[in-house]
């Protein structure tokens, strides 16, 4: 990901305006996005006092009816005004990049941060409308940060194919190589192929810059502000992080087991699952108890997450995760599952599977019975196995920090769904209890304002 505007904001100033993207008033039959009453959105000052009727996403019991809903609400009114913002700045810039981006963050995605973001609040008691709006419009920021990294991810890994769609970078350079004029070729061949990959760096850039805007502009007690202001920040240099230690695995045909645990967390268990979950607790001026509690949950369950991904990835179903199967074998990447059919392969002597990982892993035109036969390197050293496992130990583990009286049990229910759904754990599953694994890069939020 390109970190080049990934500057950092202040979150706890005054709305402003936007050039070119004046308040509009909500469509006919739509509920009133959050931010309507004047929390951190872009209307001017007592504008909420002339809208008519109440706002519903105010109601945090609402809000509890139909969490996507709200949030979806919410991001809908933030990207017309922006997209409206980028028309006034230059009409092609808006129908290349800034439509594209509005297009891809409203479409296909489970918002899954955005509810860790709210059941987290409201597992730490937060229910106030002031804390309810910037919840959702927090949930609407992570889901631009997403858009960046799923933008610039495909970029990096020549992915052609996004949640059953051209990736943007393709779409671009598809766009021009129709547009193309006979006898011309910017459209087509290497040059269309730069302008779709430069076009989906700019877009990703935008989307970040988008984020943090709304984050920034949310209001908040200055306290609170500077808690949700650090937690975005680390939230972004860790996910960075993570994704460069991916590609220079890849890069480098570094594979173990430790490293893979390192890249996993720094990449996915903070940015998809802690992180939105100390988010919220943030918000909630939660107190140190029940924070530790989340973010020993996130963490568990958001390293079994990446785990989970990568299996998905091998032994998945394309008509399911939106995405061929086999591209992080392609492109090599340093799995925690790669890494472990290694290792036992190296210990084991097993020289065949050694060949076939070496001769495979990294090679972007290995065939479909190239993958099959990593596939069973994988089942035959017991790698898949072992990674099922640890997903299971995982799980529990990080269920199991949930059992405590410091948060709101029914909130609580909601965030085992949510969790379990994101490791592909069963519904009534639960996992072994064992004690969790130590791992000290990970630090909760009451450590790092020790820290500081």
């Amino acid at each position: 990901m390109s970190p080049t505007v990934a500057q950092d904001h202040r979150v706890d100033r005054r709305p402003r305006e936007h050039p070119g993207a004046g308040p509009s008033a909500p469509a006919s039959g739509r509920r009133p996005a959050a931010g309507e009453a004047g929390h951190g959105h872009p209307d001017p000052p007592g504008a909420a006092a002339c809208a008519a009727g109440p706002d519903p996403w105010g109601d945090a019991r609402a809000v509890d009816g139909d969490v996507s809903g709200a949030v979806r609400a919410v991001l809908r009114d933030l990207l017309t005004r922006r997209v409206a913002a980028a028309q006034a700045v230059d009409p092609l810039f808006a129908r290349d990049l800034a439509d594209r981006v509005a297009r891809f963050t409203q479409s296909g995605g489970k918002l899954s941060r955005a509810r860790l973001v709210w059941w987290a609040l409201r597992a730490c008691g937060g229910a106030d409308p002031a804390r309810t709006h910037a919840a959702l419009r927090v949930g609407a920021a992570l889901e631009l940060i997403q858009t960046c990294a799923l933008i610039h991810d495909d970029v990096m890994d020549g992915a052609r194919t996004r949640r059953g769609r051209p990736a943007l970078h393709a779409d671009v350079e598809a766009q021009y190589a129709a547009a193309a004029v006979p006898g011309a070729d910017a459209g087509a061949g290497p040059r269309g192929a730069r302008l779709g990959q430069a076009a989906a760096i700019l877009a990703g850039d935008l989307a970040l810059a988008w984020a943090d805007d709304v984050v920034a502009d949310t209001e908040l007690p200055r306290d609170t502000a500077r808690r949700l202001r650090d937690l975005w920040s680390a939230m972004r240099l860790e996910m960075v992080a993570g994704q460069y230690l991916d590609v220079q695995g890849e890069a480098t045909l570094t594979r173990a087991p430790a490293r893979a645990i390192r890249a996993a967390c720094l990449k996915s268990a903070l940015y998809s699952v802690e992180r939105p979950l100390a988010l919220g607790a943030a918000l909630a001026d939660a107190d140190p108890a029940a924070v530790r509690a989340l973010c020993s949950a996130g963490r568990s369950v958001g390293l079994a997450f990446q785990l989970r991904d990568d299996l998905l990835d091998v032994f998945g179903d394309p008509a399911e995760t939106g995405k061929p199967v086999g591209g992080d074998l392609r492109s090599g990447k340093p799995t925690y599952l790669c890494a472990v059919a290694q290792a036992r392969a190296e210990t084991a002597g097993d020289r065949h599977a050694l060949a076939v990982l070496h001769g495979t892993l990294g090679r972007a035109d290995a065939s479909e019975d190239d993958l099959a036969a990593v596939r069973e390197v994988f089942e035959a050293t017991g790698a898949r196995h072992s990674v099922e496992a640890k997903i299971h130990r995982l799980v529990g583990q990080g269920l199991r920090h949930l059992d405590t009286p410091v948060l709101d049990p029914r909130a609580v229910e909601h965030l085992r769904t949510l969790l379990r759904g994101a490791a592909g754990a069963p519904p009534d599953g639960g996992g072994a209890a064992d004690a969790p694994a130590p791992l000290p890069l990970l630090l909760t939020v009451t450590d790092e304002g020790a820290a500081r």
